[in-house]
């Protein structure tokens, strides 16, 4: 794994890639930012530099055998803590280390969403449990495998219980010789400030749109106006911008979607309406969510183009062609209350919510914002 991979976050690679060379690696790190920003992958590839027998400046090597170890997450001295779903079987994430390593091995952009399916845990919530922190402190009691450092990596630390939280803070206060901890945690409002006291803070950002683009051309082999449309769909997220080709629908046409979905709103035909949600409801929920995210974002652009503002307007081609037409429809008095309506649907759709209640909800509402004189 190389710092390369990782789209985008130069700030944090660069701060990285200095706490190795200057050998001045604080003993907890935080990294925090939505989900799909890349943090578990740059964990991951900070854990490598550590570790490697021959690194450079700038990097691991990637071929010595330490390196081999941990790109396949195998390397002794390198531990990992994830939410789980707790059961008869399932006490800690060593239960569910091996389904870890597959998942995040196939997808370096891993999310929490995506490892909920994997655990096909429907509605239930993962956290990570109080068993954790007794386990963790198992692990860094023993000796170091190769003499170096011994790195923890708590992959969404936000969904620890306050009992995990509590032993884990006395670990921070007191830690032990060359152990390093990386904390991810998107939602650091759920992690106890004494916790974020002590830790050394390194935020993910949105990607920019052209490094996006960029490696969707150059990593994934993604055609220049796919990579553009998952791009603007993405809202600098690279896991977004992956899933809108995972499905195997890259052919998609989400401008040709939302127009559907505008002129069943603006005339309401109920029998339209219902064959219109029917469609929408047999989509996979990320592409649900996509469409969710086009729609806001093609909002906001009519927006900025009612405004005069057109050099802040993203869409380009037909969408721009479209957009002319469709902007007077969006307006101060009803922007607000679209935005907000979508943005809630998109909150259910996450929560797995009934698609075929929401979109239709969503439909009905539109045509009443839509018509506001």
């Amino acid at each position: 794994m190389h710092y390369t991979d990782i789209v985008g976050q130069a700030e944090a690679k660069e701060r990285l890639i200095k706490m190795v060379n200057t050998n001045r690696v604080p003993h907890a790190l935080l990294f925090s930012g939505k989900d799909g920003y890349g943090h578990l992958l740059t964990a991951i590839t900070f854990a490598q530099h550590l570790l490697c027998k021959n690194k450079t400046k700038t990097e691991a090597c990637g071929v010595c055998p330490t390196c081999n170890k941990v790109s396949k997450l195998i390397h002794p001295d390198l531990h990992f803590v994830f939410p789980i779903i707790k059961s008869k079987s399932v006490k800690t994430s060593n239960n569910l280390l091996p389904e870890f390593r597959d998942a995040f091995l196939q997808n370096p952009y891993l999310t929490l969403n995506d490892w909920v399916e994997e655990l096909n845990a429907e509605n239930k919530q993962p956290i990570i449990p109080v068993e954790e922190s007794e386990d963790v402190l198992k692990k860094l009691s023993y000796t170091s495998f190769e003499g170096s450092y011994k790195i923890m990596i708590i992959w969404h630390a936000d969904r620890m219980n306050i009992e995990a939280a509590n032993k884990l803070l006395k670990v921070l206060e007191e830690p032990t010789d060359n152990t390093i901890f990386i904390l991810i945690a998107p939602d650091t409002e759920r992690l106890m400030a004494t916790i974020i006291s002590r830790v050394q803070h390194i935020p993910f950002y949105q990607v920019d749109e052209k490094e996006i683009i960029s490696a969707l051309i150059n990593q994934h082999q993604v055609s220049e106006e796919s990579a553009k449309q998952a791009a603007f769909l993405s809202d600098g997220n690279f896991r977004e911008a992956l899933s809108t080709f995972q499905k195997g629908d890259e052919g998609i046409s989400f401008l040709t979607h939302f127009q559907n979905f505008m002129r069943v709103a603006l005339k309401f035909d109920c029998n339209k309406a219902l064959e219109w949600v029917d469609e929408n409801a047999s989509n996979d929920r990320e592409k649900q969510k996509q469409f969710i995210t086009y729609s806001l974002a093609v909002f906001r652009d009519a927006l900025m183009f009612n405004f005069g503002e057109k050099s802040l307007v993203r869409l380009s081609g037909n969408e721009r062609q479209f957009l002319e037409k469709f902007a007077p429809f969006v307006n101060q008095k009803n922007y607000q209350a679209l935005a907000e309506e979508f943005n809630s649907t998109y909150y259910y759709i996450e929560r797995n919510a009934n698609p075929k209640i929401l979109f239709m909800d969503l439909l009905l509402k539109t045509n009443e914002f839509i018509n506001l004189k």
